[in-house]
C-alpha cells in the first residue's frame, strides 16, 4: 500500500517533470518559430506542424505539472490527452517521413522521448491519482 507521503513524492516528482519539460518545450520551440538565427540552423529540416504542436503542447505541460502539484484531478485527463494528442502527432510525422518528407533524425529521436514520458506520465497518474480521493 502506498502511503500518503509516498503518493505525494511521487505526485510532486511528475509535477516537476512536466513543468521542467514544458519550460525547456516552450523555450527551444519558440526560439525557432520567432526566428532566431542559431535556432533555425540548429533546427535544420524542421517539420513546422511538429514544431507547432510540440511547441503549443509545451504551454499544455506547465498547465498539467502545476495541476499535479495542486493535486487537481484535472491534471491526470490532461496527461491522457498529452499522451494521445502526442502519439497522433507523431504517427503523421510517420507519414511525413514516409512520403520522403525531410526531417532530422533528432525529431524521430525528441517525439520518441515525448511520447514515452506522457504515456508514462499518463499511466503512473491514472494509478495514483483516484477519482474518489482526488489525489
Amino acid at each position: 500500500m502506498v502511503t500518503t507521503k509516498k503518493l505525494n513524492i511521487w505526485i510532486r516528482a511528475i509535477a516537476l517533470v512536466a513543468i521542467g519539460f514544458g519550460v525547456l518545450t516552450i523555450k527551444e520551440g519558440g526560439a525557432v518559430l520567432s526566428s532566431n538565427e542559431a535556432a533555425l540552423v540548429a533546427a535544420g529540416n524542421y517539420v513546422p506542424f511538429v514544431l507547432w504542436f510540440n511547441f503549443l503542447a509545451g504551454f499544455a505541460y506547465v498547465f498539467t505539472g502545476v495541476g499535479f502539484w495542486l493535486k487537481r484531478h484535472w491534471a491526470k485527463r490532461l496527461a491522457i490527452i498529452i499522451a494521445a494528442a502526442t502519439i497522433i502527432i507523431f504517427a503523421a510525422f510517420g507519414v511525413h517521413i514516409y512520403l520522403d518528407g525531410a526531417y532530422e533524425m533528432r525529431t524521430v529521436i525528441a517525439m520518441s522521448l515525448r511520447t514515452l514520458i506522457w504515456i508514462t506520465v499518463a499511466v503512473i497518474s491514472n494509478k495514483l491519482i483516484k477519482p474518489q480521493t482526488g489525489i
